[in-house]
């Protein structure tokens, strides 16, 4: 794997959209020295209840596509699944959730596909590397991954840590970049219906 600067992690970070919207995130520091295994081993450090819920996902939207090409007929059956799916979903979440440890819970300003800041009351070195558990609420869905700290800002009484994804699932880190997007549209339809309230 490619050893980036400092720098590049910055850069990369800043690449990627990024919205300011809580998630719940668990993150447990490793140290500078810790070596976070390849995307394409991560898989084998991740707990089995990230393994399960991301083979779930994979297997839902396999099982749902050839559906599609059955047309209208296949409407009342889709949405029959959907909502199999959903339940599933929903008890997946709980799962997740109890795999985030309170000790090492912290609440996010923003996140997006290239990392995310998380708001602690105490600062991290530069370069400190960490276990993350994210979950999105809104996707009822949990990921696993590796971050290192490229910046720790003080914001009055709290600390703003950015940490770049050192490993990553790619579908993960496309779930976020989906999830970040579909916030945002969230966002602007929220603000337009407020301002269309206002003009009235």
């Amino acid at each position: 794997m490619e050893k980036l600067s400092l720098e590049q992690k910055q850069q990369q970070f800043n690449d990627f959209f990024r919205i300011k919207h809580p998630i719940k995130a668990a993150m447990r520091e490793l140290g500078e020295d810790f070596s976070p295994p390849d995307p394409e081993h991560l898989n084998d450090s991740m707990p089995y209840a990230f393994r399960i819920a991301s083979e779930m996902s994979a297997l839902e939207t396999a099982a749902l596509r050839p559906l599609r090409n059955l047309g209208e007929h296949a409407g009342e059956l889709v949405k029959f699944l959907n909502h199999q799916s959903r339940k599933i979903d929903l008890m997946m979440s709980y799962v997740l959730q109890q795999q985030m440890a309170d000790e090492h819970q912290y609440d996010t300003a923003s996140f997006g596909g290239g990392g995310l800041i998380l708001i602690s009351k105490k600062p991290l070195d530069l370069q400190t590397q960490c276990e993350l558990r994210l979950f999105l609420e809104e996707e009822a869905c949990g990921i696993f991954c590796y971050g290192e700290v490229i910046t720790c800002e003080k914001v009055e009484d709290q600390y703003h840590i950015s940490l770049f994804f050192s490993s990553i699932r790619e579908e993960d880190q496309e779930l976020l970049v989906r999830a970040s997007l579909h916030l945002q549209t969230q966002q602007l339809k929220k603000r337009k219906q407020s301002d269309q309230k206002a003009d009235r």
